[in-house]
């Protein structure tokens, strides 16, 4: 059985005195985890990458960038490198989140390279896929996170790909308040999954796939009992040391 794992993502969010507080909620919480069962991140804005260094090594609470640049040095003001956050002792960046391909117009292969990028630093990479609601309401869900998955599988081999890490964020669920039904939530990720195993059985099995779309302490439990559901990207909640705890509880 692969060991769940719950990530929060700050998204821009934070000061250093709220972190302090958060984070030492957060590692008290997690004293004594077991890791064969569950395993838990941070992933924060930049700024605050020391803040976790200095904070958290040697504690059950990892940390992560939510972003990469796919160049590993040079001319790109305002990028980070995969290198820069290897530096600060992430272990975990964000790749292809929602925001970033609504926002800043990320493109599959871009979001494939940043993943190749991230990789090749020793970080794991968490490859974000999901729909809109208008590509679900039209049927398009299975097609859009078998396309923005394909782009990484064909930019990597199959040890890189046993290296990552996938989230499902249905985009309309994101912010929201709303959720993906259990069973709606477990037909995307056996979809993944079934696209890991066409490509690689040892990956299917070794890879993590999380939910991504408002997970919260109250359907933590439901979602994470689905076989494919192998824990949570989370947003808000994260931001609540007891909220966030509650989740890391349920996995």
């Amino acid at each position: 059985m692969r060991p769940k794992l719950v990530v929060g993502n700050w998204k821009m969010n934070g000061s250093r005195a709220n972190n302090a507080t958060l984070l030492a909620g957060i590692v008290a919480g997690v004293a004594g985890l077991d890791a064969a069962k569950a395993a838990c991140a941070v992933c924060v804005p930049a700024p605050y990458l020391q803040q976790c260094a200095d904070t958290l090594t040697g504690t059950q609470l990892a940390w992560g960038g939510q972003d990469v640049s796919k160049h590993a040095s040079g001319a790109y003001t305002g990028e980070v490198a995969a290198s820069m956050l290897a530096d600060f002792g992430c272990r975990y960046v964000i790749v292809g989140h929602s925001e970033r391909r609504a926002y800043h117009g990320e493109s599959d292969q871009l979001v494939a390279q940043k993943a190749q990028a991230a990789l090749g630093a020793g970080l794991i990479p968490i490859v974000c896929v999901g729909e809109t609601l208008d590509e679900r309401e039209a049927g398009q869900t299975n097609a859009v996170v078998t396309r923005q998955l394909t782009a990484v599988l064909e930019l990597l081999d199959d040890a890189a790909i046993e290296r990552i890490v996938v989230a499902y964020e249905p985009v309309w669920a994101i912010g929201t308040g709303k959720t993906a039904t259990p069973v709606m939530a477990q037909e995307v990720h056996a979809q993944l999954r079934g696209q890991l195993r066409e490509r690689s059985a040892q990956a299917a099995e070794k890879v993590a796939i999380l939910y991504g779309g408002s997970m919260k302490p109250d359907n933590a439990l439901e979602l994470m009992a689905q076989g494919d559901i192998d824990g949570g990207l989370i947003g808000g909640a994260a931001l609540k040391a007891a909220d966030f705890l509650a989740i890391i509880a349920a996995a």
